[in-house]
């Protein structure tokens, strides 16, 4: 009876484990300079494990949780977001090819200046929501806090 108890501790243990495999990874941005007029640009930086991958930012079925990234009103604005391409996979827990991004790939957010921001430094603050997968199922959606450093100029 023991070992029983033993072995099934060791399968709980083992699925929180194997739901880490497929966290999303943000790299810290750079301080991005805002100049008076114009625009522009920050590329995120992400990267998901060997073996997993996340929904694009246009997913093929309704249920699925798209790839986004929501920025929150500050002294930019977001004029435009680019999102990766995405690859056209199939898995063996869907029955239609899945619109998925992997590896390392970036998002990219065009800002301009808002009216009324004042000269000096500044963060931007957003919200990156995935849901990441490995061949086998997809994991619980998660969100990531970003937080953008600026240089108002």
């Amino acid at each position: 009876m023991k070992s029983l108890n033993f072995f099934a501790s060791l399968a709980l243990l083992a699925l929180p484990a194997a739901a880490q495999q497929c966290v999303l990874t943000l790299t810290e941005p750079a301080k991005l300079r805002v100049a008076r007029k114009g625009t522009t640009e920050q590329r995120l930086k992400l990267s998901l494990p060997a073996g997993c991958h996340a929904n694009s930012n246009a997913p093929l079925e309704s249920f699925l949780i798209p790839l986004k990234i929501t920025w929150n009103p500050g002294a930019v604005e977001a004029a435009e977001t680019v999102y990766p391409k995405p690859a056209m996979e199939k898995y063996e827990f869907a029955e239609q090819p899945m619109s998925v991004v992997g590896g390392q790939f970036e998002i990219v957010t065009t800002f301009k200046r808002s009216a009324i921001a004042q000269p000096g430094p500044s963060s931007l603050t957003g919200k990156l929501r995935y849901q990441a997968c490995n061949d086998k199922m997809c994991f619980p959606p998660k969100t990531i806090d970003v937080r953008l450093p600026l240089l108002l100029e």
